[in-house]
């Protein structure tokens, strides 16, 4: 039930006030003066009033008058019963011509009513003929001026008196309040209509610059569906009175793009929420990495979430964007994740989980926009979580120009071989399986180098590594992704052994390893492979090096030196001596030995090195030469 307006709430006490606010009585108003003045009633005492009238009741109706009442109630039934029987007697003789009997109210008021009419009607005729004798003596002064009525034989109409003056100054004020009140009502009902006309006209103006804004944003503007039960027959007016908001991207399947709608909020509505999104779900991509480190541990970054809504109509408009585009991605994502062919993946409604790599872990997760926690110091900052999420929409907006030049394709005149045969869209989630894994497996190969750079180093060898994981430019890389084929992504790693000899290692995604040597360039399949390439080649140029220093220090003897590569020694003979030196890698450390062959063929043990030593590997070399020669 709708509730009633003010003015129509409003209920007047007829009771007269008799106290004002603080409890006071109030003055009684007796006559108002033409200057304004107002005079009251002056206050009785109650018991004089009292006094009073008992005084008047003695005065008017005589000293002996509750003596009277007294003696005039009726007789007990015995009393009356004895006197019947005199009073009979005594009804044939004459009763007295005088009575004592003194009248009751009752006939007083009896008598006074039956009197009245009769003195009324004397008092006319008294009037009639004093008029009559007015006329008559004016007849014989002509002169004179008559103070008759226009018609003084006519009908005279009695009006009610009017009531006292202090009355009609109450009524007054009560008139004046009751008028001032509707008036009041009445003037905030306009009022109340020319704010609501107002507001109308503003919203109505709000409604259409923003719409404006809105098509300057570049946004669509669509037709809106007519209401349910407009005419629809032959002659109705079937143009749209209104217009939608399509945010979505053209080549989304329909149901995304159903997701995609909104409209200007009705007139009168919020001011702050301008827009109306009828399906939207708030709901946001989260991009969650862990890796699992060789003591044990576990280490979860997350893709950093921005709020991209600041109170403008672009903003929200993106934000909404966003997460049609995301929940797309997201559904994609769940296609391609049962048949991965390099990796294992866990999918429910709203969480995918796949073991990209050894030991790693990758998550996509739909969480509530509302709750998510956009900024978290707490929290790990991973980039390359932010790599995946971005690279997630560059694919998808990949497959979408594969699916419109198909699309085309299919309605154009010409149609290419090469379109006919692709009928698959290109996929989004391998490609970013293969750069997760590619990130692993770069990584081992980087410990593999960083552990032999490091043997150099602590045995005194000089080792400059550089390290280019993605060779390509970041424009080159967006290129790749955005290319209908998927295009590896590729890397290589510069080795500097005594700034003298060079290994190049160049990689691909996922795995691929490949060792560019002087003499042949070899594909590497392992982890393994790799260790025993670099022992192996460090060693050769360790040796050759070893066979430079044995030239120079046996120059004086005619020593010569060479390096046996089937054996894997450094060989050096002078007259009456051979020396072999080999190298060897255990974990993190090189060492070298040397043995001497006297002329009968047997070897001597002369000295191992360790590169824990103070000595490097290249002074422990010369040091031992020297030795040999009997320095």
């Amino acid at each position: 039930m709708e509730e009633e307006p003010p003015w129509k709430k409003l209920r007047l006490s007829l009771e007269r006030p008799y106290k004002d606010d603080n409890g006071e009585p109030l003055p009684e108003l007796f006559d108002i003066t033409p200057d304004g003045q107002h005079i009251y009633r002056p206050r009785e005492d109650p018991t004089a009033i009292v006094g009073t009238k008992l005084r008047r009741v003695f005065v008017e109706r005589g000293i002996d008058f509750f003596d009277a009442q007294k003696g005039s109630r009726t007789l007990p039934a015995s009393q009356t019963q004895e006197s019947s029987a005199p009073d009979e007697s005594n009804a044939n003789e004459p009763e007295p011509s005088e009575s004592s009997h003194t009248m009751t109210p009752e006939e007083l008021y009896k008598m006074r009513m039956s009197l009245l009419p009769q003195l009324y009607i004397a008092f006319g005729e008294m009037s009639q003929a004093r008029d009559l004798l007015t006329l008559l003596l004016s007849s014989s002064l002509p002169t004179q001026p008559t103070t008759l009525p226009p018609a003084p034989l006519a009908a005279t109409i009695v009006d009610k008196p009017p009531p006292i003056t202090s009355v009609r100054a109450f009524d007054a004020q009560l008139t004046i309040g009751g008028k001032d009140k509707a008036l009041r009502a009445a003037a905030d009902l306009f009022k109340t209509a020319a704010e609501k006309i107002e507001d109308s006209r503003v919203s109505g103006e709000k409604y259409w610059t923003d719409a404006l804004k809105i098509r300057r944003g570049n946004w669509g503007l669509i037709p809106a569906p007519l209401p349910l039960g407009s005419a629809t027959g032959k002659g109705a007016d079937k143009s749209s009175k209104d217009f939608l908001i399509s945010f979505g991207l053209e080549e989304s399947p329909p149901a995304f793009r159903r997701r995609a709608i909104g409209r200007m909020a009705a007139t009168g509505g919020d001011p702050e929420n301008a827009l109306e999104f009828p399906v939207r779900q708030r709901t946001r991509l989260r991009v969650s990495l862990t890796r699992i480190h060789p003591d044990g541990t576990r280490q979860t970054s997350h893709s950093l979430l921005t709020s991209l809504e600041d109170g403008s109509l672009d903003s929200t408009l993106r934000a909404a964007q966003a997460e049609v585009v995301e929940q797309e991605i997201f559904s994609l994502l769940i296609k391609e994740a049962s048949s991965l062919p390099t990796a294992s993946a866990e999918v429910s409604e709203r969480l995918i989980v796949i073991d990209a790599a050894q030991n790693t872990e990758l998550r996509f997760e739909l969480v509530d926009g509302d709750g998510v926690a956009y900024h978290n110091p707490r929290e790990t900052a991973d980039p390359t979580c932010d790599l995946v999420y971005s690279a997630l929409h560059v694919l998808l907006l990949r497959s979408h120009t594969a699916s419109k030049r198909q699309r085309l394709n299919k309605t154009s005149i010409f149609r290419s071989n090469a379109a006919a045969s692709s009928a698959e869209l290109p996929p989004l989630l391998q490609s970013i399986i293969d750069i997760l894994q590619y990130r692993e497996f770069w990584e081992r190969v980087r410990d593999e180098i960083e552990r032999v750079v490091a043997a150099l180093t602590l045995a005194g060898v000089s080792t400059r590594v550089h390290y280019d994981p993605v060779a390509d430019s970041g424009e080159a890389l967006v290129a790749s992704l955005q290319a209908e084929k998927n295009n590896p992504v590729g890397g290589e790693a510069l080795l500097r052994i005594d700034d003298r000899h060079t290994l190049r290692f160049t990689t691909y995604s996922p795995s691929t390893l490949t060792a560019h040597l002087p003499q042949a360039t070899l594909s590497i399949a392992s982890i393994s492979q790799l260790t025993q390439l670099l022992s192996d080649e460090i060693s050769g140029r360790l040796l050759h090096r070893i066979c430079e220093i044995g030239t120079e220090r046996c120059e004086r003897v005619n020593g010569t030196w060479f390096v046996d590569l089937l054996s894997g020694r450094s060989i050096g003979r002078w007259e009456g001596c051979v020396l072999n030196f080999r190298i060897s890698f255990d974990g993190d450390q090189i060492g070298c030995s040397a043995s001497r062959a006297s002329r009968d063929g047997h070897a001597t043990f002369v000295e191992e090195y360790r590169s824990r030593g103070h000595l490097t590997l290249f002074e422990w070399i010369r040091h031992t030469i020297d030795s040999s020669l009997g320095r």
